[in-house]
């Protein structure tokens, strides 16, 4: 009997972390595609990539997305999934004239440019983020959501719906694919323990399953848990039957006190994962969960394309 197949992201670089708090931090094209291939070799079926600029400042820039997508992609299979977040400074950000900054909504909308990506972040939530200082407004109401899941689908890119809070799910993400925005099965992020951001969630148990509790049917869902939470998230996810995601993004540490790398949290969590008795999917096992197309289908039909 085959045991059940998990996909287990890895998140190396996320729009927020700087060198300064991790020096392993991946921030450029050469060394995210390293770091990736590293992760890939270690169980990761799925990386979710945030692309900076050289400054390391964030950036949604397709050229950049591009660029760290095709030295991914001649290393190894993994799943490409860009984000429309960007980050929190770089060219993602701008002042408004109320004292509140903005990540912009035409720079996020570049994530889905670059070329490769198989999937792409949809944000399914409005929310203030706060760093450094700074009242971030990260701005996804109802129509924008729309145009976003609209564009995704024209280019063929599946969505990772990311949602913090219960509303996201039973409202937004309900009601764009109530209008048929994203074919099943539905790819859904649950994001907990944000604590910078307003209208997150802290990682409890009873939380997550409320969360897991109001999923739409025909739901993969992942589970994405900040710092210290990560590890218990993760098994918890498991044992609800969801899917798993480490990373420096999301964690900066291997254990109190003590700075990771994302090859030790991804082998730490596979070492688990096997250890409760499922088997980390590979990447095409993960498409196929997922509902991606094949990647070699995927290859050939941007062949003829061009």
């Amino acid at each position: 009997m085959s045991k059940p197949k998990v996909i287990v992201t890895v998140a190396p670089t996320g729009g927020m972390a700087t060198k300064k708090m991790n020096p392993n931090l991946p921030t450029q094209p050469q060394e995210i595609a390293d770091d990736t291939y590293r992760c890939y070799n270690a169980g990761a079926s799925v990386v979710a990539v945030h692309a900076r600029r050289p400054d390391d400042q964030a950036t949604c820039d397709p050229t950049i997305y591009s660029h760290i997508n095709r030295l991914i992609r001649d290393k190894c299979e993994i799943i490409l999934n860009n984000s429309t977040g960007g980050g929190i400074d770089g060219d993602m950000v701008r002042e408004l004239d109320n004292g509140l900054w903005e990540i912009q909504w035409e720079e996020r909308l570049k994530g889905m440019q670059g070329d490769g990506v198989e999937m792409c972040t949809l944000d399914a939530q409005t929310v203030i983020a706060s760093f450094g200082g700074k009242e971030i407004l990260v701005a996804t109401p109802p129509s924008r959501i729309r145009q976003i899941a609209e564009m995704m689908k024209a280019r063929g890119i599946k969505p990772e719906w990311e949602v913090f809070g219960l509303a996201d799910i039973v409202q937004d993400v309900q009601r764009a694919i109530n209008d048929g925005l994203d074919d099943a099965p539905h790819f859904i992020n649950i994001v907990i323990g944000a604590n910078a951001f307003q209208g997150a969630l802290p990682y409890t148990p009873r939380l997550l399953q409320t969360m897991v509790d109001h999923l739409p049917r025909d739901t993969v869902f992942n589970v994405s848990a900040i710092g210290a939470a990560q590890l218990p998230a993760a098994m918890n996810s498991l044992l609800l039957g969801g899917h798993v995601r480490v990373g420096l993004e999301d964690n900066l540490y291997y254990r109190h006190g003590e700075l990771a790398t994302n090859v030790q949290l991804v082998e730490r969590l596979v070492r688990m994962v096997r250890e409760m008795g499922y088997e980390p999917a590979t990447p095409e096992e993960a498409r196929e969960i997922i509902g991606l197309r094949p990647l070699h289908a995927t290859v050939d039909a941007a062949c003829l394309e061009h």
